[in-house]
């Protein structure tokens, strides 16, 4: 069996799609078999909705959450699902690509966040990666992530939070010096799937460029 995750579609049987469009909820729908197979789809178009939903059954295996549904304030409905549904991986859409929101949504729990000006594609290779354990953030958050921690703190792991099997070997290929082409290549996955784990690892790590991280990969895993 081969480890190329872009081939492979997760397996969910339960998803949540929080959105207050129609038009964007059936979209989701339409892109979501190409992530994850024989899924039943849940929907809610407010906070209301979305709280009934997580109230009266948490087991979802993925919850696709619009920031802007009526009712919510701020991260509010985020908030709620995290404490209500703490095991079930949350991927926030928006319309907002602030690096400061995309970096408060992370910090609140968030496994992924997708700009809804995003390509499609973007958003399956989100799903995929969360579902397999990942997590999916935009390259241009982990500088704002970084600058989040406080003075002092040491570029380590974050407790609770450590480096999956996959993003491990995502990291010790980057630390041998090897292009995300060539990482893909050596891992049977697609670049965007690369691209989103060296995003996850820059994050977690608290650097913000490759040397950085290779750096902080040497003493990491050498330590």
């Amino acid at each position: 069996m081969t480890h190329g995750t872009t081939m492979l579609t997760a397996q969910a049987k339960r998803v949540l799609i929080a959105d207050d469009h129609p038009l964007y909820r059936a979209a989701l729908q339409a892109i979501l078999p190409r992530a994850c197979s024989a899924a039943h789809v849940a929907e809610a178009a407010c906070q209301d909705e979305v709280t009934n939903q997580v109230a009266s059954d948490a087991d979802f295996d993925l919850i696709v959450l619009d920031l802007n549904l009526p009712g919510a304030k701020g991260l509010s409905c985020l908030r709620y699902v995290r404490e209500a549904a703490p095991l079930t991986p949350v991927i926030v859409v928006s319309g907002n690509d602030d690096p400061a929101t995309m970096s408060e949504v992370g910090l609140a729990g968030a496994a992924g966040y997708v700009p809804k000006s995003a390509p499609g594609d973007v958003l399956v290779e989100a799903i995929r990666l969360v579902m397999g354990g990942g997590t999916y953030l935009p390259a241009t958050v982990t500088v704002a992530l970084h600058h989040s921690r406080s003075p002092g703190t040491a570029p380590a792991e974050p407790a609770g939070d450590p480096l999956t099997s996959r993003q491990m070997r995502v990291l010790k290929l980057l630390a041998q010096g090897q292009s995300n082409k060539q990482i893909a290549r050596e891992l049977e996955i697609s670049e965007i799937t690369v691209k989103a784990h060296v995003s996850a690892i820059f994050r977690k790590l608290g650097v913000s460029n490759r040397t950085q991280a290779a750096n902080e990969a040497r003493r990491f895993l050498n330590g």
